[in-house]
């Protein structure tokens, strides 16, 4: 078995594989699965290959071994490891906002587990979210398997890491911001919420929901409305149907 190019990202899979080579980022080294698999990603290991990228023809067991238990799609590319975008920038950017639609932005707050992360981050790329904003303590790593979930959102997210999430938020207010508020035993639907202009939705962890002081800083808690016999939805699924449903206000708003 090939050994692995030490401190480098191992990125799995077809669609997180592309999304690297989109952003111009070019992996260092890719295994590719020998047989049927290297005619059928042909196109994709002749542009890595044309970025310089070192090339191995792999037999599948090796991939599986490193890829434990993901789904590689017959392809492992190895790339410099992801990191947060400062805080700085984020303030440099909501100050010289560049779009013509509102700011949309997710806040997570203490989300640890890198699976619910990296579908955070999918979602809020699906869903056209401008930025992603995580406390630099009880948050997920931008590792390797938070960009295989994300498919590929985990190279075009900018995800913000901030010092202290509340005083962050207090920031995000004087700047215009509405801040939502995920809860279970918030009084106000999610249908009920405000998104259509500059918003930030926060969600919190599964089971503890999100600190107090986060809470505190809301303008305003909303819940899912549950009709089954189950309490609480996955974080990542929550997260999914709160901004898809600001996406339908904002596109039925004439300022968004």
């Amino acid at each position: 078995m090939p050994t692995p190019p030490g401190g480098l990202d191992a990125v799995f899979g077809v669609h997180a594989v592309r999304a690297l080579l989109d952003r111009g980022e070019v992996p260092r080294e890719v295994w590719v699965q020998e047989g049927s698999a290297a005619t059928r990603l042909v196109e994709l290991v002749e542009t890595a290959r044309q970025g310089g990228a070192r090339l191995l023809s792999c037999p599948r067991d090796a991939l599986d071994r490193l890829a434990q238990g993901a789904s590689h799609q017959g392809i492992i590319a190895f790339a410099t490891p992801l990191v947060f975008d400062g805080e700085t920038s984020l303030w440099l950017r909501l100050e010289g906002w560049p779009h013509a639609a509102p700011p949309l932005l997710l806040v997570l707050d203490g989300v640890t587990d890198v699976h619910n992360f990296g579908a955070c981050l999918r979602s809020a790329d699906a869903a056209g979210v401008h930025g992603v904003i995580v406390p630099k303590d009880r948050a997920a790593p931008l590792n390797a398997v938070v960009r295989k979930v994300a498919c590929g959102a985990g190279e075009s997210m900018p995800v913000y890491q901030v010092t202290n999430l509340a005083r962050a938020l207090a920031r995000l207010k004087e700047l215009g911001i509405w801040i939502t508020g995920t809860a279970g035993e918030a009084e106000a639907s999610l249908f009920e919420a405000d998104f259509s202009g500059p918003a930030a939705l926060v969600m919190g962890a599964e089971g503890k929901g999100m600190r107090r002081l986060t809470r505190e800083a809301c303008d305003t808690l909303v819940k899912l409305p549950m009709a089954g016999s189950v309490s609480s939805l996955n974080v990542s699924v929550a997260t999914g149907i709160c901004l898809f449903e600001a996406v339908r206000q904002r596109q039925a708003s004439p300022g968004a």
